[in-house]
């Protein structure tokens, strides 16, 4: 069962990536009324927009992922009876 957890959590993942790059996009058109986020390098854009980006696209993926996880591995559990953590 194991085996077939891996190609499933690749694919929810990817999935979940997409999810929190659309999240970003809507939270930060929403804080900066721009549709992009600036890139580090950006000339046009203050350092301290830069690195609020940054701290709002770290943390939303970061959550994101994080759910991701864990929605795995309780759907996982549910269905097999077997928990990821165990060292066979």
């Amino acid at each position: 069962m194991r085996l077939l957890y891996r190609p499933l959590s690749l694919l929810v993942s990817v999935l979940g990536g997409l999810l929190a790059g659309v999240l970003f996009k809507r939270v930060w058109r929403g804080v900066s009324g721009d549709d992009e986020a600036p890139e580090a390098t950006s000339p046009d854009h203050s350092t301290r927009e830069v690195l609020l980006a940054a701290l709002l696209q770290g943390a939303i993926f970061g959550v994101v992922k994080a759910g991701v996880d864990r929605a795995g591995a309780k759907g996982f559990r549910k269905l097999t009876g077997e928990h990821l953590d165990k060292k066979d």
